[in-house]
């Protein structure tokens, strides 16, 4: 079951679990430069990185996805030169802008890729986009995390 068929809340901010709230705010550390790193933010704000990894492409505050129509996706990707270049292409080339990139050290072979995606200006549909991303011959899997759209 991938994202699209997930449902979607609106929630009031005092009833969202703390490590949500505080994910919130150091996000907002780092896109204001009140924060020099996530490590930094996440003290700042009291927060294990671990819950800010788990929860930073998941929520957001509603005034940002208002703004953007953003896309967080998982890929799991055999590991050669140029793999990444490639995925960053076909992304490029459907008009989304990459706002974070985050990739596991390579083991035996495999990486874990996360993008998150601005799709405010793409020139396909989100569906084609992650058709063409499954059909690069490196890539074995592709996962909606979330969505802002």
């Amino acid at each position: 079951m991938d994202n699209f068929d997930k449902k979607y809340y609106l929630i009031r901010e005092d009833v969202l679990p703390e490590a949500m709230k505080k994910t919130i705010d150091a996000k907002e550390m780092l896109e204001r430069g009140k924060a020099e790193s996530i490590a930094d933010a996440v003290q700042k704000v009291d927060l294990s990185r671990s819950a800010f990894y788990k929860y930073r492409d998941t929520v957001f505050p509603f005034s940002t996805i208002q703004k953007e129509k953003i896309i967080s996706l998982f890929f799991h990707l055999e590991d050669y030169s140029g793999t990444l270049s490639n995925l960053l292409s076909v992304v490029a080339s459907s008009g989304c802008n990459v706002l974070t990139i985050h990739q596991t050290i390579p083991l035996q072979g495999r990486a874990n890729v996360t993008l998150s995606l601005n799709t405010s200006n793409i020139i396909t549909n989100l569906d084609d986009l992650l058709t063409n991303l499954r059909k690069l011959e490196f890539v074995e899997k592709v996962e909606v995390l979330g969505t802002g759209a």
